[in-house]
């Protein structure tokens, strides 16, 4: 297996795309209470590379993870799944 495939992947909606060749990506999972047992939404914003500047707000997208580039980015723009309407 290339080190490549190994890294983790997330996928998520550009909710910024204001900063020059970064994207501000919201990822949601869901996570089960451990005393009520409902079902709880957890978000994580994270802050990718999209060289060419091609993302837009509410785009879908897969982001890989990467070297640190910067202070607080470490993940990459892998593809646009769908484009926002």
């Amino acid at each position: 297996m290339d080190k490549r495939e190994k890294r983790k992947t997330r996928r998520g909606v550009v909710v910024s795309d204001s900063m020059d060749k970064t994207i501000v990506v919201l990822t949601e999972r869901l996570v089960k209470h451990p005393r009520f047992h409902k079902y709880i939404r957890r978000h994580v914003r994270y802050k990718a590379h999209d060289e060419g500047n091609i993302c837009n707000i509410g785009d879908k997208v897969l982001i890989t993870e990467t070297r640190p580039l910067s202070k607080e980015k470490r993940w990459r723009l892998r593809e646009i799944t769908e484009k926002a309407k």
